[in-house]
């Protein structure tokens, strides 16, 4: 495994995130075990989920899993730098969403308790509030950090303009501020390099790419169809992506068996080698699947494999950043 700082800060990460969105759903509680002990065995010390996780408001269902899994001891929760989110729906009453002070401590307070830990390495906001000051957000964060119950704060699909308003709003507090920022971002999808990575890069925040794979289009997802081998595509990001590139993803799929290589691992080894990026959350179901993209750190993106991929998935406009993408 390969390790490198998150953003600005000291904190050794693995190059490989692990998501966890799928436990709980897709994935049983004893096949989540084994996914998270794998991820250990592999080298993989980055841990992604969010207190909406499972689906259920209210109940946090992922964290409890990962809760659980913690309590087996044996040096997990040491090993693990642990990522969680706070923003989404948690109850009937209005003061159970969004970021304000209150919301954002019962909420840490809630996520402590399920996921049966003392500390939250990484709290990261699900969304930007548009209705709630920096002044009350960071507020709460410090508070939070003061106690010992979070260590670094993240964002999660901020615009460039948010890390910027951020930053700048902890600077006057003399607080670090955002660390990361987690961004959907892969090959089909690539407007955070206009201002996004821009910004990220600038005031110091690692990029966490979330849906690498574009739900699974970028895996191989038409050989798997012919194959019957398909478990994800027939609904949700990947079959309405597929209903509008599926030349594009033929000419892919193809590109990648000249490489030598899967599908899904050239999509994450081409994000691992973009600028800004510190780890893709990989969303494994199975043991199987995660054992798969460890392939990803062998695959090399050379000058001709990029210039290719950028025929095949074009950046915006002129290609990030702005606004040499749009006006020059």
């Amino acid at each position: 495994m390969e390790y490198t700082n998150l953003g600005r800060t000291g904190l050794s990460v693995s190059r490989l995130c692990l998501g966890t969105m799928n436990f709980g759903q897709q994935t049983d509680e004893p096949a989540s075990f084994a996914v998270m002990d794998r991820a250990l065995d592999h080298g993989i010390n980055f841990f992604d989920t969010a207190n909406v996780y499972g689906w259920q408001t209210g109940e946090g269902i992922t964290e409890q899993i990962i809760g659980r899994w913690f309590a087996q001891g044996d040096g997990r929760r040491d090993r693990v730098v642990l990522a969680t989110k706070v923003y989404g729906t948690m109850g009937e009453w209005p003061n159970e969403r969004g970021l304000s002070a209150r919301h954002i401590v019962r909420a840490c307070e809630d996520s402590l308790r399920r996921l049966q830990t003392d500390v939250i390495d990484l709290y990261q906001m699900h969304h930007v509030s548009r209705t709630t000051p920096w002044e009350e957000i960071w507020q709460a964060m410090e508070t939070l950090v003061a106690q010992g119950k979070v260590i670094y704060v993240g964002s999660s699909n901020f615009a460039g303009w948010h890390i910027a308003q951020a930053q700048a709003a902890a600077a006057q507090r003399n607080f670090l501020g955002l660390v990361a920022e987690q961004s959907i971002y892969n090959l089909l999808t690539r407007h955070v390099e206009l201002e996004v990575i821009p910004a990220a890069q600038h005031y110091g925040l690692g990029v966490i790419p979330w849906s690498p794979l574009h739900g699974g289009l970028l895996a191989g997802l038409l050989r798997k169809m012919a194959e019957g081998s398909a478990a994800r595509g027939t609904g949700g990001r990947a079959a309405e992506g597929l209903a509008v590139h599926r030349s594009t993803i033929e000419a892919y799929e193809k590109f990648c068996a000249d490489l030598g290589h899967d599908p899904a691992n050239v999509a994450l080894a081409w994000l691992l080698s973009r600028p800004g990026v510190t780890a893709p959350i990989i969303g494994p179901r199975t043991v199987e699947q995660l054992d798969n993209a460890l392939g990803a750190l062998a695959v090399e993106i050379d000058g001709a494999t990029e210039q290719r991929l950028d025929e095949l998935f074009p950046p915006v406009g002129n290609g990030g950043p702005g606004p040499e993408a749009w006006a020059w």
